[in-house]
């Protein structure tokens, strides 16, 4: 059976609509971006629009210039609005191959360190912060490491600095913690408490956490370890260059750059400016 073909006069409308919906989009992100300071201009424009229909629909409203309206004079708007445009789909030991080429190909340099600071970009809710923290621990080199955790959101900061997380995950999470070449008993690092799993304090005593915005703010510390996975998937092609940018200006010298399993080094002004550690898991050594 054929499928039926959209009149022309159909495909005109949708396309004024779809016209009007992103000039609708572009001045909301111009009126955050005056209003508060947060740059969203630069992120891919299809999970943007996604997100913002999410917030519209959650508002009771109808259009996004209603948004607009609501976020430009209610500051709790935008708060909530910030959560579902920030990045936040993670888990602790999240992709365990990468953890063990971690162990196995980062680690051993961190040991020719006297001192090792790496920087968490995009930390969220703190899940990869603490799942980096064990890592370091159970190879001896946590306690000569300070980690900086930022992420662009407050509040996912506060969760991250609070170590709680949903007791109904720990299975998951344990799964992905033997997968990732854990050496111990994936409870020992948490208590249940507050109808959730508490970690340890211990495991944030050397990390800092700090709000940080990529698409704005500037470097603010070298190096030696830089990890920000399955946050540039969000970001369209300038401003993914604009980051890595960022990031080498922030990376010492053979320090280490490590990316989600759907980013990389390629097609970026940077390309020849590292060498594979891991290509398969996203990890770079700065050589240049």
């Amino acid at each position: 059976m054929a499928l039926p073909v959209a009149k022309p006069e159909e495909a005109a409308s949708a396309a004024a609509h779809d016209d009007l919906e992103r000039i609708e989009i572009d001045v909301l992100l111009e009126a955050i971006f005056r209003r508060y300071g947060f740059d969203f201009r630069e992120y891919a424009y299809a999970s943007l629009k996604r997100r913002l229909w999410r917030r519209i629909h959650a508002e009771g409203l109808r259009s996004v210039s209603g948004l607009q309206e609501r976020v430009l004079h209610d500051p709790d708007c935008m708060e909530r609005l910030l959560l579902d445009l920030s990045i936040n789909v993670t888990a602790m030991f999240r992709d365990p191959s990468f953890y063990v080429a971690f162990r196995e190909k980062v680690v051993p340099l961190l040991r020719t360190y006297p001192f090792t600071r790496i920087w968490n970009a995009g930390c969220s809710t703190g899940e990869e912060v603490y799942s980096l923290a064990i890592l370091l621990a159970e190879e001896g080199v946590y306690d000569r490491t300070r980690i900086y955790a930022t992420d662009i959101n407050e509040e996912v900061l506060a969760r991250a600095r609070a170590g709680v997380f949903p007791l109904d995950k720990m299975r998951e999470y344990t799964s992905n913690y033997i997968r990732a070449g854990g050496k111990t008993a994936f409870s020992e690092y948490y208590v249940a408490a507050y109808d959730g799993a508490r970690f340890s304090p211990s495991l944030v005593e050397n990390v800092v956490f700090a709000q940080h915005n990529l698409v704005s703010d500037r470097s603010f510390n070298e190096f030696n370890v830089v990890v920000c996975r399955n946050v540039l998937i969000y970001f369209d092609r300038s401003l993914q260059a604009r980051v890595h940018e960022l990031f080498h200006e922030s990376l010492a010298r053979f320090g280490v750059l490590a990316l989600g399993h759907r980013e990389t080094i390629r097609f970026t002004p940077f390309e020849d400016a590292y060498e594979a550690l891991d290509a398969d898991e996203r990890i770079y050594r700065k050589v240049r």
